[in-house]
């Protein structure tokens, strides 16, 4: 007797013109920030998307269901900050009904994670992973323009007290900031059973105040910790995650997620949807592709695969490469995009299309 064909098997797969398959999604379910951090949210005051276009729990069902039917398995849900959209917890518990998703997460500020950890564990969230810059009120303050640093260690705390499984702590190492909390994070990580991944400071969207001279590059990162800890062991893994893994003498695993210093356009299998349905091929590209549009005329899923096939098939995007090509003339800073245009067009900052 023949063996039963899996779900992921009877998936078609979609590639890209690189033979990059179509396979993770981050979901934003609103633009809408508790925080104002300097990298991401530098101004104040924003043009934030029209309510009328924001997606319902049910169109964003759909258009996930649409995704998963061409191969996607893995499913972020993000922001701005996620948790400020209200009733998520029945997002998640919509989601969880499509079983061609094998892996279910979020990413959040923590602020207001105390208050929803329970709900959100029991709507079926698989994974948490939370934002955190620094160990110090006062710079959190600085950086955030917020005073909610406690909240977020609470909100750190709820997720191990509920039960969640591989932590993920995310960490934008900054030259002048928080270059000297690298050690110090780890340790933390260790304390509260997760799993630190350093992020190079990003030149997209809202990140104005970019400089190559503030990135804390992979290679100082681990400096830094080799010079603490000893010997540094990078973990080979056959995957497309963004992170690089690494293991300290003791064990302890971190991640670097380097797209500044050294691109993995080469693997990437993102994709990103923003609250209003704008599709984005990748994290620094400047046009998308409307889902909502056609959505709202027909609500075929028909319809919306064959668009997501024709657009993903022809897919060149290679942003973080071309980025760091730029350097060799001198002109990376000069593509920081200015905020009278981030105003025209939302959809250009981070938080809009979900870090």
């Amino acid at each position: 007797m023949s063996e039963p064909v899996s779900e992921r098997q009877l998936v078609p797969t979609v590639n890209d013109t690189f033979g990059r398959p179509l396979r993770s999604l981050r979901l934003s379910v609103t633009d809408r920030c508790n925080l104002r951090c300097k990298y991401c949210m530098p101004e104040e005051d924003y043009a934030w998307l029209p309510r009328e276009t924001v997606l319902s729990f049910e169109e964003m069902a759909l258009l996930t269901q649409a995704f998963t039917g061409l191969g996607v398995d893995k499913v972020r849900i993000t922001g701005g900050e996620p948790l400020l959209r209200r009733n998520l917890p029945l997002l998640i518990r919509m989601l969880r009904q499509n079983h061609q998703i094998k892996d279910l997460a979020l990413t959040t500020n923590g602020i207001l994670m105390a208050e929803q950890a329970e709900l959100l564990y029991e709507a079926g969230l698989d994974r948490v992973t939370v934002s955190l810059d620094t160990l110090r009120p006062e710079r959190f303050r600085a950086l955030t323009r917020r005073d909610l640093f406690h909240q977020v260690l609470e909100g750190i705390d709820a997720v191990n007290r509920t039960g969640f499984p591989n932590l993920k702590i995310d960490t934008v190492a900054m030259k002048g900031f928080n270059d000297d909390e690298i050690v110090s994070l780890i340790e933390y990580g260790k304390a509260v059973k997760g799993e630190v991944r350093f992020i190079e400071y990003m030149d997209v969207g809202g990140a104005t105040d970019w400089s190559m001279s503030k990135v804390l590059s992979q290679a100082e990162i681990l400096q830094i910790l080799t010079k603490h800890y000893g010997p540094i062991t990078p973990i080979r893994e056959d995957s497309s995650a963004p992170a690089q893994r690494f293991s300290l003498p003791d064990g302890t695993i971190f991640g670097i997620i380097a797209s500044t210093t050294v691109p993995f356009c080469a693997t990437c299998d993102r994709s990103r949807l923003t609250a209003d349905g704008m599709w984005y091929l990748c994290l620094y590209a400047k046009q998308g592709f409307d889902l909502r549009v056609p959505l709202r005329r027909d609500g075929t899923l028909e319809t919306i695969q064959a668009l997501i096939t024709s657009v993903w098939e022809a897919r060149r995007d290679r942003g973080a490469e071309q980025r760091k090509a730029l350097e060799e003339e001198g002109l990376r800073d000069l593509q920081l995009i200015d905020v009278s245009r981030l105003r025209e067009d939302p959809h250009l900052e981070m938080h809009a299309r979900g870090g």
